[in-house]
């Protein structure tokens, strides 16, 4: 009986911010290497970059950025605390990997932390390990590098005021619009493009990965705030690039979705690249 409430529990859990647990086990094929996104972004924009990723979950595809694209610095926020220490957990576990010179985990299989061979290891411990403790354990630069490069943060982006000066060379927002449209309304996506346009440096880039209506329609009744602004957004998906160049401000727009394989179903959505 107790493990059917258990279970009666489980099949209850809603995520209304779009913040589920294991989120890229099932977005990511098992056995792919890589998040397939990471095949159409390009290595100018995030190079010795400062960036930003909006709506991070675990981590997963921050991390990857910086392993891949050699950024000067990544942050990642996510509005939800467990998230957040999730992203810790594998920037620890992708360090580990790498120092003992195992090759990188496969994207899939990195963010169950509740069924990891040190799950054992509290996450507020190693939310908590210093730098400096870090780097006697993993002598390589290399490692230092990643956990002195990449960063992570509970933020709720729209809702938070960034401070004076603070600013960026691209930003990430993959798969996240919907969730701040459907929590927030359509004041709520036009304060995220405005902030993302504050953010960023001149010639700065934007990568935004919108969910189609359709998306919407399936998730509009995670919770009544949903359910109210899903009645009353205006703004649809294909309405935000008109919004983006001819409201917010940027300059051009460049669609680099057909370069995209290995979407599992449901997930091949339109990448686009704004430019500051």
């Amino acid at each position: 009986m107790e493990s059917q409430k258990q279970n009666s529990k489980k099949r209850k859990q809603v995520f209304p911010y779009g913040n589920y647990k294991s989120y890229y086990g099932y977005r990511i094929g098992q056995g792919v290497d890589e998040d397939p996104r990471l095949k159409v972004l390009r290595k100018e924009w995030f190079e010795g970059k400062d960036c930003l990723d909006i709506g991070c979950n675990n981590g997963i595809i921050t991390i990857q950025i910086a392993q891949k694209f050699c950024c000067q610095r990544i942050l990642g926020v996510d509005i939800d605390s467990d998230r957040v220490e999730d992203a810790y957990w594998n920037l620890r576990k992708t360090v580990r990997l790498k120092s003992t010179g195992n090759k990188p985990v496969k994207a899939s299989k990195l963010q169950d932390k509740d069924h990891a061979d040190d799950s054992e290891n509290s996450v507020t411990t190693l939310l908590n390990v210093k730098t400096e403790e870090i780097s006697k354990e993993h002598s390589s630069s290399e490692q230092i590098d990643l956990l002195k490069i990449v960063s992570f943060k509970r933020e709720n982006f729209v809702q938070t005021q960034h401070p004076p000066g603070k600013q960026y060379d691209t930003i990430l927002c993959l798969s996240v619009s919907k969730w701040i449209h459907l929590n927030w309304g359509d004041d709520g996506l036009i304060t995220l493009f405005a902030e993302v346009w504050k953010l960023l440096r001149p010639g700065g880039i934007f990568v935004l990965e919108p969910q189609p209506w359709k998306s919407y329609e399936s998730n509009r009744n995670v919770s009544e705030t949903t359910a109210a602004n899903y009645r009353n957004i205006m703004i649809r998906p294909e309405q935000f690039q008109e919004i983006l160049l001819d409201k917010i401000g940027f300059r051009t727009v460049e669609d680099i979705t057909s370069g995209l394989t290995d979407s599992k179903t449901g997930f091949n959505r339109p990448i686009l690249v704004f430019c500051k």
